[in-house]
């Protein structure tokens, strides 16, 4: 098994040592991520469409935040 580098980067405001090469797919997945179909993703606070998270590779510092909108209802 060849040794992958690591990187560290901050996923909601937390610090994570990863794997390289990791795209952004392969993190949702790391991180357990509920209904990924449902969330929105922020790479150094950019929006990435969902069509480029096969290709997005994630870097050491960079900073990713999943974002969960919830609808609100009245009580």
């Amino acid at each position: 098994m060849e040794d992958r580098p690591m990187a560290k980067i901050t996923v909601n405001g937390e610090v994570q040592e990863v794997s390289l090469p990791l795209s952004l797919t392969e993190l949702i997945k790391q991180n357990d991520v509920q209904q990924p179909d449902m969330v929105s993703v922020q790479v150094n606070d950019d929006f990435v469409d969902r069509t480029e998270w096969d290709s997005l590779q994630i870097n050491e510092g960079d900073s990713v935040d999943f974002l969960y909108f919830m609808g609100g209802g009245s009580i």
